[in-house]
């Protein structure tokens, strides 16, 4: 009497399969966290320069003014409207939204501390939205303009970005 031999993969085998997957995975998925977070701070220094050029334009387009002291003001005004101290259309709608702080890329940017009259300093702020997720460092800059971070995320900015 013959044996018929069955085909197809025995339950150990595939499981033996599926643990090794598990294990690249594992060893995968920190590294595409810690890249993902790396673009997302590489984002955040790249909207503060926007913003540091934004608040150049602005300053020279209305000198009376100075500075903006939020970040609503460099926005795009209102479709049919033209551009206004209140919405001067130097940021998109993403860093220049409604109300601060406006959220991209996993950081929350805002223009604090402004001073003066005319507004002659500012400083923005980008902070990750959740630490060790979004981002780990907290990024800031001034009229200056200084690029500074906060190794641990927050916007006690004391080294300067090289």
């Amino acid at each position: 009497m013959r044996r018929s031999r069955q085909q197809g993969f025995s339950l150990i085998e595939l499981l033996i399969v599926v643990a090794i997957i598990l294990v690249i995975a594992a060893m995968a998925i920190p590294n595409f966290l810690r890249s993902k977070m790396s673009a997302n701070e590489a984002s955040a220094v790249s909207s503060l320069r926007t913003i540091n050029t934004a608040q150049t334009t602005y300053s020279i387009t209305y000198p009376d003014i100075g500075y903006a002291d939020e970040l609503t003001k460099l926005a795009y005004p209102a479709a049919g409207t033209p551009p206004n101290p209140n919405a001067a259309g130097l940021l998109d709608w993403v860093l220049g939204c409604a109300t601060q702080p406006c959220e991209k890329s996993g950081y929350r940017f805002a223009v604090t501390n402004p001073s003066g009259v005319p507004i002659n300093s500012y400083v923005v702020t980008a902070v990750p939205s959740t630490i060790g997720q979004t981002g780990i460092r907290g990024f800031c800059t001034d009229q200056v303009p200084h690029l500074m971070f906060d190794q641990t995320g927050g916007t006690a900015c004391t080294q300067t970005m090289q």
